[in-house]
């Protein structure tokens, strides 16, 4: 195999990979967005959810600024769509709780599996 075709197959192998992360954290951030809207609905499936998206999370190394990033990004969008409807947004500030929890929930893991 000549170094051009190497460096074809490496190309090629990057771009699997960055998609594959892409697709990753388009579906980490889409079970983040069920979680946000199931929180404070009463719904008791939405611990399971949370300790799933944790578990998926810490198993593939999501580091804790991008999970803020997700949170602030999906926050962002909830904020425009109730700008367009005319709503104030100012009840996404209690969504702060939702990003405590779950960071709370994920240094739990990462305290236990360090002992």
């Amino acid at each position: 195999m000549d170094e051009h075709q190497l460096g074809k197959r490496q190309s090629l192998s990057q771009q699997m990979t960055l998609n594959r992360d892409r697709e990753f954290l388009q579906q980490l951030k889409a079970d983040y967005c069920q979680i946000l809207l199931r929180y404070f609905n009463n719904d008791n499936t939405v611990k399971q959810q949370i300790d799933r998206f944790i578990n998926v999370a810490f198993d593939a190394k999501v580091p804790v600024p991008q999970i803020i990033e997700i949170h602030m990004e999906l926050i962002d969008e909830f904020s425009k769509q109730l700008k367009l409807e005319g709503r104030n947004d100012e009840v996404l500030l209690d969504y702060r709780l939702t990003l405590i929890d779950i960071l709370a929930h994920l240094c739990e893991i990462y305290r236990t599996s360090m002992s």
